[in-house]
């Protein structure tokens, strides 16, 4: 089947669709620009489906380049088949295009090498044949030469090129392969490391390979790299004899014992060592995959969490002995001014910490304090709740993850952001700043080491990377960007650009003392057509010389979003006065398809350009939960069992979800403690950054664990 139809057929589209985002991706055009842009063209798939589209065409593509590979290499060896043909053809995924090849594959020196070598190729296909037309004994006879010693010896030889037959056999190994898939079990055994008690609850584990959850695998996986567990795949034997013996073994009371020798040979030997190996890699493939993705679900709220505009922040990292760094910053995320306090100990310098502290909050009127929640944090947030007490204006504070703020701080970027401060500094401005604008600030740190998801580490990183990536680019185009004042790393996340234009963006903006209109991009250096094409709808030029500059108008459809306007006896003042309310009931009442074809746009477009005319300048974010202010603080030893409390989803993972719950240790809501209702996983009903109500189950000060539950809160 083609490809366009393979991925119609896969994805439920038409097949024209299906081949104009195969040419749109072709072009050159970028997710997000297809997404918003293109939706005529391929019935409105969102951005995941159309990432998950394009990472399907790679695979395709990929295969029908490895099947062209196998067949030019088996024709140069002149063994090319109408059989092998059609196999290669009807191979759907690079494990079987694999399978067919392994018999022609060019292998090092084996022990059926070896006997061909020595020319028993022969005596093999006498004993494969199992005819009773031969006395075997009485043939290998035939084969004794100056290298071939002996019967035996002939025999033994003869047995091995079988073995690597068996082995080698493209349909016996798919069907042991669905044999382990769905009768086989991880087993582990506990191996005597200092690291052994991490992984005790895996002492003599086992579990069907087809149940076993992608964090189970994922554990398992280190526990093995750490040399703490001995892990196999377990089958029944009898079940991949029945299988082989139905494809290999005939009865011939004269080669019986031979054949099943070898049967037994091919399998320990061969076999099975082979396909655990690609089941364990399957597994392994699988669980990287869904923890890839629960990075995905979890990266896309946290970085859609509501900004705090209109705020003066204080940034406060904590730490012990080298003191708290301190960072204000204005609305617009300026750095105002920075200092170092003690309140924490062996300082503990409460009372100079906060008379230092008021004289910078009166100063510059800071409304919110942002504490990371690192190291010392509990004892930040005690004293901030000190603080508080002792201010003359209304003051709150949020504790921020602050996962990524050294890496951030350390790298290039921020030395070149700040590069007069120090490292410890510039934590406390990005700890500011990702209350302020979390999607403008966290896109500046690795996505790796945002802290969201299990096992990074162990996750294949160019692949994560890529993920991440693709999210963060849907974040910030559907967002959108001010041009005017957006950082190098955030226009370098805009579909089309990269950061070389995005930093020459920044110069030019800088020598013409503001973009004025969008137009203007294509006056910066390295910005051709087709990058304007991508970009321009996603960047924003607020207070521009064109309303629909500020809006996610593309400026292809200008001239059909005026025709729209003076359909209706409006103009461009109506937008910027807001005399626009009416616009949707009346394109309804006159027809939205005729509307539509009077504008020469397709109903998809017409639609998005009225929602854009409503509400020009509008930041999708706002409608996303705010970020909880605090003014006072609890801690581990005041929570009791059967207490309710508000708090904020940090972390959603296979097993539950962890929630701040406004004290130094997140708790952890186990799968079963969610719902009353059956859920397959946590995601189903939490995302990153939700408020939700929960009641303590339990709570482990020694172990500084925390138990939480959804279920059974009475909301009256």
């Amino acid at each position: 089947m083609e490809i366009v139809d393979t991925l119609a057929q896969e994805f439920g589209l038409k097949k024209e669709y299906s081949q104009n985002i195969i040419t749109l991706l072709d072009e050159g055009c970028t997710i997000p620009f297809i997404a918003r842009y293109r939706k005529e063209m391929h019935g409105t798939c969102d951005d995941q489906t159309l990432r998950a589209f394009a990472d399907r065409l790679k695979y395709l593509r990929n295969l029908n380049e490895e099947k062209a590979k196998v067949e030019k290499a088996i024709t140069e060896q002149g063994k090319w088949t109408e059989e092998l043909k059609i196999a290669l053809e009807n191979a759907q995924t690079l494990t079987e295009v694999e399978d067919i090849y392994r018999p022609y594959k060019p292998k090092r020196k084996t022990r059926a090498s070896v006997a061909i070598a020595k020319g028993l190729e022969g005596l093999a296909d006498i004993l494969q044949m199992q005819s009773k037309s031969y006395l075997f004994e009485k043939e290998a006879e035939k084969y004794i030469t100056e290298e071939v010693k002996s019967i035996e010896e002939a025999i033994a030889g003869a047995k091995d090129i079988v073995a690597e037959r068996i082995s080698d056999d493209a349909e016996l190994r798919k069907d042991l392969r669905k044999l382990l898939e769905e009768k086989s079990s991880i087993k582990c055994e506990l191996l005597e490391n200092e690291n052994s008690p991490i992984y005790e609850m895996y002492a003599g584990f086992k579990q069907e390979v087809k149940t076993i959850p992608s964090h189970r695998i994922l554990a398992i996986n280190r526990g093995e790299k750490e040399k703490c567990l001995k892990v196999d795949i377990e089958v029944n034997r009898d079940l991949s004899m029945d299988i082989i013996n139905r494809y290999y073994k005939k009865d011939n009371e004269d080669t019986n014992k031979y054949m099943q020798d070898t049967i037994n040979d091919s399998y320990d030997r061969l076999l099975f060592p082979s396909l655990e190996r690609e089941c364990r890699n399957s597994l392994t493939e699988r669980a990287d995959e869904q923890a890839i993705k629960m990075f995905e679900v979890n990266l896309k709220p946290l970085l859609m969490e509501a900004p705090l505009k209109n705020n003066v922040i204080l940034g406060l990292d904590p730490a012990y002995r080298t003191g708290c760094k301190i960072a204000v910053i204005d609305t617009n995320g300026n750095v105002l001014a920075t200092t170092v306090i003690y309140p924490t100990p062996p300082q503990s310098k409460t009372e100079e910490s906060i008379e230092k502290l008021k004289v910078l909050i009166d100063k510059y009127k800071v409304d919110v304090i942002s504490i990371g929640n690192g190291t010392a944090s509990k004892e930040a947030e005690i004293f901030v709740a000190e603080l508080i007490k002792h201010v003359s204006r209304p003051v709150s504070y949020a504790v921020v993850s602050e996962a990524g703020a050294s890496v951030y701080s350390a790298s290039k970027l921020g030395a070149e952001e700040f590069p007069d401060y120090d490292v410890s500094l510039r934590s406390a401005v990005s700890i500011a700043r990702r209350l302020q604008d979390p999607l403008a600030e966290l896109i500046k740190i690795d996505v790796k080491s945002i802290g969201v998801g299990q096992y990074q580490h162990d996750m294949p990183q160019n692949r994560l990377t890529e993920v991440l990536t693709g999210v963060v680019e849907d974040c910030v185009n559907s967002v959108g960007v001010d041009i005017n004042t957006a950082s190098p790393s955030l226009l370098s996340y805009v579909s089309g650009l990269n950061m070389s234009i995005a930093k020459n963006i920044v110069a030019y903006r800088a020598k013409v003392k503001g973009i004025k209109n969008r137009e203007e991009l294509l006056s910066v250096p390295k910005l051709g057509p087709k990058a304007y094409e991508q970009c321009a709808g996603f960047l924003r030029v607020i207070g521009g010389e064109e309303i629909l500059d500020n809006t996610a108008v593309h400026p292809e459809s200008y001239s059909a979003t005026r025709k729209l306007l003076k359909l209706f006896n409006m103009n461009e003042n109506d937008i910027k006065e807001g005399n626009v309310n009416n616009l949707p009931s009346l394109i309804k009442l006159k027809g939205e398809e005729k509307v539509a074809k009077e504008c020469e746009i397709g109903l998809p477009t017409l639609e998005d350009i009225t929602k854009e005319l409503l509400k020009p300048g509008r930041d999708i974010r706002e409608s996303m939960p705010k970020p909880v202010l605090r003014s006072d603080v609890i801690t581990m030893e005041d929570l009791k069992e059967g207490m309710v409390l508000n708090g904020t989803v940090r972390n959603v993972i296979d097993f539950g979800a962890f929630v701040d719950i406004g004290v130094h240790q997140d708790g952890l809501v186990h799968i079963s403690q969610i719902s009353d209702s059956y859920i397959k996983h946590p995601s189903e009903v939490l995302k990153v950054g939700q408020q939700v109500e929960v009641k303590v189950l339990g709570v482990d000060l020694a172990k500084k664990r925390i138990s939480l539950t959804m279920k059974g809160i009475d909301k009256e």
